[in-house]
């Protein structure tokens, strides 16, 4: 297992984990959002359910436009990291 099966799986496993990375700071917002109540924003927000509030309930579009781009550009950024990372350890990454 530790001289065949791995090291034929770990091309998978090194794409699969990029892509994770890539994804890192979305949550199932849903099941959130679902339970959501004033009473717990400040427990409960994490940044998915923070933009649906503020953009669409309070109507801030472009503070919420604004909060949603910094997302997309640090999961864009654990992109890169993890691939530049993976292929100076091993020979597979995205691009």
């Amino acid at each position: 297992m530790i001289h065949i099966t791995l090291p034929g799986l770990l091309p998978t496993i090194t794409v699969l984990f990029i892509l994770r990375m890539g994804g890192l700071l979305n949550v199932g917002y849903e099941k959130i959002l679902l339970l959501y109540s004033p009473a717990i924003y400040e427990v409960a927000d994490v940044i998915s359910t923070y933009v649906y509030r503020k953009g669409i309930i309070n109507a801030a579009y472009s503070y919420s436009t604004a909060v949603g781009l910094f997302n997309s550009l640090v999961n864009i950024f654990f992109l890169l990291m993890s691939n530049a990372i993976s292929k100076k350890v091993t020979e597979s990454s995205l691009f």
